[in-house]
């Protein structure tokens, strides 16, 4: 199997195009003194932040600007996730807000997309509950977006998109990036995991790659434009190129990138310890373009609930991967994410994951009180643990993290650290990140943002640095 078995093919593409310049001449004749406004808000992961930037790069196309404020806007557009039931309520909720506004303005245009939509239970209670909302489409087919807004411009009735599918890949849509020196690649989209807890292989289809030649071209431009930090972003990085007849694996893409000629540094998200190699590691080690800063979710310390996860893996194999990183590189910094109260989990299996923290020593970590997904298998997984006590878990994790943190920023005083410098917070104060993605403040000129410059650790908090420039 290649790529092009299932990239849409560019006569689809054109005819979106075409969509596009419809679009753009019905817009131009209903706002002939100034340019539709669009709001656009992206929820969850950054994947789904770079799929927002694809949407934003059709809606310039067809002729909207954008607005920060939602009552200024002729279209609202939330891009949502599905990963937690508490990510699904805030969008109800600010669904729920919209009404009030489309009254004052029934021309309005309120679309919804993204994972949360592409589950059918969810586009039915859309459907029944907030008949204000015009459009609702899917993962599998954000590049018919222009057909889908002249369809609501040019008739009275609702659309509703939710193709079943596999998923695809689309190559040659705008981009309108948010970062001018920051900057997202999707290497891959879909899993083939099918964790018991995750949604994601449902709404988001199985493992596909991308071409190792267009994301190597993408790199270059946007490297050539002055692009500072290239994050590639993955469900499972690791998997890269699995599903293809190709011979460039993951570690080789790094490689890769890592030659083009410029100063930048790579990251990437996320890396799954199921195919995690120690070829990745070593090329994480010798790219000196690649930060030293690996994020491997491991979600228990415990074995039998590794396996109820059906993450693939187990405690051993984990710890394996960590000890070698560390023997490469010592300063490595490794964040994860955690989950408390899976179904079924003891207190005893709990203090496996505490333990499992206390020996890797993490930098930061995303803790989660499981939160079941409709449709998953552990939906239906019997769960005797209340909320309290899962919450008097989660804050005993909290507060072993936030001493093993403030212990590891305790070491970094007066170290020096090569910081992209990201933005100014107040009065001359800046932030950037260090390459193991630590924030850390310091003061300076705001002529610094965008470039990269040696800070030294001046004053460790646990979960942030101040320093000051030198060198």
């Amino acid at each position: 199997m290649t790529s092009k078995d299932f990239t849409i093919p560019i006569e689809e593409l054109n005819k979106q195009k075409e969509y596009s310049s419809l679009v753009q001449t019905v817009l131009s004749s209903r706002f002939s003194d100034s340019k539709p406004k669009a709001f656009v808000h992206t929820y969850g992961c950054q994947g789904n932040v770079a799929d927002g930037e694809k949407l934003k790069g059709m809606l310039e196309e067809m002729g909207y600007c954008f607005t920060e404020k939602v009552e200024e806007a002729d279209l609202v557009l939330y891009n949502t996730c599905a990963i937690r039931e508490h990510a699904q309520d805030r969008v109800y909720g600010n669904v729920g807000a919209l009404k009030q506004i489309k009254e004052k303005n029934p021309d309005l245009i309120i679309a919804l997309c993204g994972c949360m939509m592409q589950q059918e239970y969810v586009a039915e209670r859309i459907k029944k509950s907030f008949r204000y909302v015009d459009l609702v489409f899917g993962t599998h087919v954000i590049y018919k977006l222009p057909e889908f807004i002249y369809k609501c411009l040019c008739t009275s009735q609702r659309v509703f998109e939710i193709t079943d599918s596999d998923g695809n890949i689309v190559e040659g849509l705008p981009i309108h990036r948010d970062g001018k020196f920051k900057a997202w690649i999707p290497i891959m989209y879909g899993c083939n995991n099918f964790c018991s807890y995750c949604v994601v292989p449902y709404v988001r289809g199985r493992e596909r790659s991308r071409d190792f030649n267009a994301v190597l071209n993408e790199a270059r431009e946007l490297i050539k434009k002055g692009y500072k930090e290239i994050t590639l972003l993955g469900q499972n990085v690791n998997s890269y190129n699995k599903d293809l007849d190709d011979k460039y694996s993951f570690p080789a893409l790094l490689r890769a990138i890592n030659d083009i000629e410029g100063d930048f540094i790579i990251r990437f998200m996320t890396s799954h310890p199921r195919d995690c190699t120690f070829e990745l590691l070593n090329a994480m080690a010798e790219c000196k373009k690649v930060a030293k800063h690996l994020h491997l979710p491991f979600q228990s310390g415990n074995d039998r609930v590794l396996n109820e996860m059906n993450r693939h893996y187990d405690r051993e194999k984990y710890l394996s991967l960590i000890d070698y990183a560390y023997k490469l590189m010592p300063d490595l910094s490794i964040t994860s994410d955690v989950i408390v109260g899976f179904p079924g989990e003891t207190y005893e299996e709990f203090c496996d994951t505490l333990s499992l923290i206390e020996k890797v020593r993490y930098t930061s970590l995303f803790t989660f009180i499981f939160s079941s997904r409709p449709g998953t298998k552990a939906a239906s997984m019997e769960d005797k643990i209340s909320r309290k006590e899962k919450g008097e878990w989660f804050n005993e994790l909290i507060g072993l993290q936030e001493k093993i943190a403030g212990e590891r920023t305790a070491s970094m005083k007066n170290k020096i650290y090569r910081v992209l410098v990201e933005e100014e917070k107040e009065n001359g104060v800046l932030t950037g990140r260090t390459e193991g993605n630590i924030i850390i403040e310091f003061f300076g000129d705001k002529s610094l943002i965008g470039s990269f410059c040696n800070v030294k650790v001046t004053e460790p908090k646990t979960w942030i640095l101040k320093g000051e420039i030198v060198g």
